[in-house]
């Protein structure tokens, strides 16, 4: 795949082109995606996704406001892009005064004059620029006078519901997995590096990897006991992993990401790791002994194992 930064890409009239911050790569982005590669095929051009870095709203983010938390670091973005066969991907340096572009000047500089542009897809919802006054019907005025079509894709539906980055965020943060995973088209995830932790789980017997997210802005599910998985040297092992607090042993504030890997002895410490989300099994709580905490990762690594025979099997 072709990474340029800073509209460094070679100009190429011929480019079918869509803009966006693409949070997490859902399905409704997936389906941009999709039609962006038939267009670019049926006119013999070139496709190309145009993107953002940092995601504007951290860049605008008003100190009144709750903090966004992203579903996918850059780094993951460019993976999903790889994967549902983008080749050529533009990411823009987002600042505050990029911020200050006015709409048809992005479109008119950026766009048609240092990437070149034959035709752009929208998404149903897309604004853009500054004050996001960018919209389908000044990219329709511009394409009739600088000579590059508009092509407009529909929202796609869950049941009766249009899939969206925040609705995602808003189901994970409920533990709604599930939901999350259907949006997606695929299992979250959290790319990090493996630190080092306090031990603990080594000395109790269930030696665990703690999983620094390598984005602080990358969002952690909701707190409580998960199964997941792997791709390590290039095989899979799944695992339980706790989000949280760890109220049993510490009085911590900020939630971490631990994962104790099923039927795997290897040292991990500082390797970077895909955790992959495939089921929510309980929300974490505090235990009032270490031999009821006990206890229940037996139950847990039961319910783990069952999973894992389901999914196997399937």
């Amino acid at each position: 795949m072709n990474i340029y930064t800073d509209i460094t890409i070679p100009f190429d009239k011929k480019t079918v082109l869509t803009v966006g911050t693409f949070d997490g790569v859902h399905r409704g982005h997936q389906a941009i995606i999709k039609r962006l590669l038939e267009c670019a095929q049926e006119l013999g051009a070139r496709a190309v996704v145009v993107t953002f870095e940092p995601h504007p709203q951290i860049v605008l983010q008003k100190p009144d406001r709750e903090p966004i938390h992203l579903l996918s670091s850059i780094e993951e973005r460019l993976q999903l892009f790889e994967k549902f066969g983008i080749e050529n991907v533009v990411i823009i340096p987002f600042s505050q005064e990029f911020s200050q572009i006015s709409s048809e000047d992005f479109v008119r500089e950026f766009l048609v004059s240092k990437i070149g542009m034959s035709k752009i897809l929208i998404g149903y919802d897309h604004l853009f620029g500054k004050d996001r006054t960018g919209n389908e019907s000044l990219l329709r005025t511009l394409g009739e006078e600088l000579g590059f079509e508009v092509e407009k894709t529909d929202a796609l539906l869950e049941g009766n519901e249009t899939i969206s980055s925040t609705k995602i965020r808003h189901a994970l943060m409920a533990a709604h997995l599930d939901e999350a995973n259907g949006a997606l088209g695929f299992p979250y995830f959290v790319e990090g590096i493996v630190v080092e932790g306090h031990r603990r789980g080594h000395t109790l017997g269930i030696p665990t990897a703690n999983v620094k997210p390598q984005n602080p802005n990358k969002l952690l599910p909701a707190n409580g006991v998960y199964l997941v998985s792997s791709s390590i040297d290039g095989e899979t092992f799944y695992g339980m992993a706790n989000i949280g607090l760890r109220p049993t042993f510490t009085d911590d504030l900020i939630p971490t990401l631990e994962v104790h890997y099923l039927f795997m002895d290897m040292n991990l410490y500082e390797r970077i790791l895909r955790v992959d989300f495939l089921k929510f099994i309980r929300t974490e709580r505090k235990f009032e002994s270490i031999d009821l905490f006990l206890s229940q990762v037996v139950e847990d690594r039961n319910i783990c194992l069952e999973w894992i025979e389901n999914l196997n099997k399937s």
